[in-house]
C-alpha cells in the first residue's frame, strides 16, 4: 500500500502548480501524461516475499482496489499537498469519510462534539445514526468557544466543525476551537467542503484533521461522488490513553502499533488498513480520474465562484423583496471579520437568503429561475438553488432548522462560474413574479 504522503522534502510549489501535478508523474510504461485509470481490482506481487511485505505493512505498494489503486493514490496525494498535510485517504462519497473518520477513532460509548451549523445530512449521521453505533455526539454552538468548553468532558476523542457552514455561511474561529481541542487533548477536525483549501487551510489554523465532501468543489462538476480524510500529522496520540487504537498493538497486524511504526502518518495508515480494509466505502478509480480533473481547475473555478458569489449577494442585499442576506462576503455579516482572517481569497459561494413572504414567496423563486437548477447539490460549475427546509434539512425539527440557518424562509443559492449578469437577471426575473 502507498502511504500517501506529502513529501516535505518537495520545492515549495504553489497552489496552482500543486493542483495540476501534485501526486503524478509520467507513466513510466507508456509515458502517458495525464495519469491513467487503472481499471483493475489487484496488483501482481514480484514474489512470494514481496506479498507478505505488502500484507504487513513492510512496504508500500498496491495490493487491492478495496485498500488502494494508483489512480486513487494520485487523488489522495493532490488533496494532501493542496491542504499543506501529512497523509490522506480517498473514499466513496463525503458521509463515508465521516463515517471512517468516527470509525477510526471511536469504540461503543464513546462521544464527540459537533458544531450545530453543520450540512443537515451531518446532523442526522451523527445525531441518528451514529447512535445506533454506540457514539454520542453533542452539538454545540461554536461560534462561541466557551459554549464549546462547557460541553467538553473526558469521554469526548474529537470535535467536528465545518470551516464555512452549508448552508448558512458561519465562519468560525479555528484558532479558538483548535485551542479548546487542545487543552482536551483530541483532534479538531474540520469539513473544509465549501472553502476548499485555496480559500482556507485549517492545518494552517491549528486543526489536526480534514475531511471533505470531493463531490462539490474537489470535483467542481456535479458528475462524480467521493470523499477524502486528510490529516495534519502533527496531533501527539501519546498524550493521553484515550486512542488505544493508535498506541496499542494491532492484533490484525501482528501487534502492530500505528503511532510507533508510521509516525506522523499513522493514523491515516490506520483509518485505510482498518477501517476502510473492513467496512469498504472504496473510491473507484474511474471517479478519482474524474475528481482529478476538477483539482486542476480548482483554483480557476473557486476565483469565479466567489467573484459571482460576492456579486449577487450585494444585489440581492440591496433588492427590495429580499428580507435578508446570510453572506460573510457583506460588511454588514457578523462573520465578515472572521471571513477577512480565515478566507481572504473570498468568503465562498455557497450562500442562504430570506425572501419578503416567507415559505410561498421561496417556492414561487425556486419554480420561476431558469440558469439556476433547482437540486439538492452544492459546488457545481452551473448555479444551483433549493429551499433547505422542505429538502436537505427536512429531516430536523423546527429548532435544528433554525439553529442550521435553514428556517422556512431560507432560499440556498450555490453561486456557479456563468456570466455573472444573466445570474441576476434570472433571479430578478424570478423575484417579480412573488
Amino acid at each position: 500500500m502507498s502511504p500517501t504522503e506529502n513529501d516535505t522534502n518537495a520545492p515549495n510549489y504553489g497552489f496552482e502548480t500543486l493542483a495540476v501535478h501534485a501526486g503524478a508523474r509520467p507513466d513510466p510504461t507508456t509515458g502517458a501524461r495525464s495519469t491513467p485509470i487503472f481499471q483493475s481490482n489487484a496488483f501482481v506481487f514480484q514474489d512470494a516475499e514481496h506479498a507478505a511485505e505488502l500484507f504487513n505493512l513492510q512496504t508500500f505498494g498496491f495490493i487491492y482496489s478495496r485498500l488502494t489503486n494508483p489512480t486513487v493514490s494520485v487523488l489522495e496525494e493532490r488533496v494532501c499537498a493542496l491542504e499543506n498535510g501529512r497523509a490522506a485517504v480517498a473514499c466513496a462519497t463525503g458521509h463515508a469519510a465521516q463515517f471512517l473518520l468516527a470509525a477510526t477513532l471511536l469504540e461503543a460509548g464513546d462521544e464527540f462534539v459537533a458544531s450545530k451549523n453543520l450540512y443537515g445530512g451531518s446532523i442526522t449521521q451523527f445525531g441518528l445514526s451514529f447512535a445506533k453505533l454506540g457514539w454520542t455526539c453533542h452539538f454545540a454552538d461554536m461560534t462561541d468557544a466557551d459554549a464549546l468548553r462547557a460541553v467538553m468532558n473526558h469521554k469526548i476523542k474529537f470535535i467536528f466543525c465545518e470551516a464555512l457552514a452549508n448552508p448558512g455561511g458561519v465562519v468560525l474561529d479555528l484558532e479558538a476551537l483548535a485551542g479548546v481541542a487542545r487543552d482536551w487533548g483530541v483532534p479538531l477536525v474540520v469539513d473544509n467542503t465549501l472553502a476548499t483549501p485555496y480559500l482556507c487551510r485549517p492545518f494552517d489554523w491549528g486543526a489536526d484533521i480534514v475531511v471533505h465532501s470531493a463531490t462539490k468543489y474537489i470535483g467542481g462538476h456535479g458528475n462524480t461522488m467521493g470523499g477524502v480524510v486528510a490529516e495534519s500529522g502533527k496531533f501527539d496520540w501519546y498524550q493521553n490513553d484515550k486512542f488505544p487504537c493508535m498506541t496499542q498493538p494491532d492484533p490484525a497486524y501482528h501487534g502492530l502499533t500505528f503511532a510507533e511504526t508510521f509516525g506522523d502518518f499513522g493514523f491515516s495508515m490506520r483509518l485505510r488498513a482498518v477501517t476502510l480494509r473492513d467496512y469498504g466505502p472504496t473510491l473507484s478509480a474511474q471517479s478519482a480520474w474524474n475528481l482529478l480533473q476538477g483539482v486542476e481547475t480548482l483554483p480557476l473555478r473557486m476565483e469565479r465562484h466567489c467573484a459571482n458569489a460576492q456579486v449577487i449577494a450585494e444585489f440581492l442585499d440591496s433588492h427590495p423583496k429580499i428580507a435578508w442576506v446570510s453572506y460573510a462576503g457583506l460588511t454588514s455579516s457578523p462573520y465578515h471579520a472572521l471571513a477577512r482572517k480565515y478566507l481572504p481569497k473570498g468568503a465562498g459561494a455557497v450562500f442562504t437568503f430570506g425572501v419578503k413572504g416567507g415559505f410561498a414567496a421561496g417556492e414561487t423563486v425556486v419554480n420561476a429561475v431558469e440558469i439556476f437548477s433547482h437540486l439538492a447539490n452544492v459546488g457545481d460549475t452551473r448555479s444551483l438553488i433549493i429551499h433547505p427546509a422542505s429538502t436537505t434539512h427536512r429531516q430536523l425539527t423546527p429548532e435544528q432548522q433554525d439553529a442550521a440557518g435553514a428556517g422556512p424562509d431560507v432560499i440556498r443559492l450555490s453561486i456557479g462560474i456563468e456570466s455573472v449578469a444573466d445570474l441576476i437577471a434570472d433571479l430578478e426575473q424570478a423575484l417579480a413574479r412573488t
